[in-house]
């Protein structure tokens, strides 16, 4: 038992070493190409493929969509640091969030409950068709870029 002491104590010490010297030592200069601002209020938080060309329902969606929801959603469904959530994520797919979720967030508001932006209120002034069109133009960009 006594040999074992001493090589315990050195490993303490090689360890208590290791441990301080990646604690002082200077960090890694990040290369300009990989270094990205951190995004600003109002820049979308997302980046999207646009499809090739929309839907009659989904181009009268991005109509109403540009008129009512892009304020806070983005340009295009890209979120807005600040404002919303992007509706072109993995969160939004169909499987998680079926176009009724969209009716319904419209009609009644939305908790905040997947991002920080804070609750959505009720959106006046749009019908079921509206939000229907609106939820055609935002599956196709979904669609277009992976999210089925």
């Amino acid at each position: 038992m006594n040999k074992f002491i001493p090589a315990i104590a050195a490993a303490l010490v090689l360890a208590a070493g290791a441990y301080t010297y990646t604690l002082t030592r200077a960090p890694e200069p990040t290369p300009p190409e990989a270094r990205q601002a951190a995004p600003q209020e109002g820049d979308a938080l997302v980046a999207i493929t646009m499809p090739d060309s929309l839907s009659p329902e989904a181009t009268m969606g991005q109509r109403a969509f540009e008129a009512t929801c892009a304020d806070c959603h983005g340009e295009n469904a890209t979120g807005k640091m600040g404002f919303g959530p992007p509706l072109v994520h993995k969160i939004y797919e169909p499987s998680h969030h079926a176009d009724m979720a969209f009716q319904m967030a419209v009609q009644n508001g939305v908790r905040a409950h997947h991002w920080k932006f804070g609750d959505m209120p009720p959106q006046t002034g749009l019908t079921p068709s509206d939000v229907a069109n609106i939820v055609a133009y935002v599956r196709e960009l979904q669609r277009a870029n992976g999210i089925e």
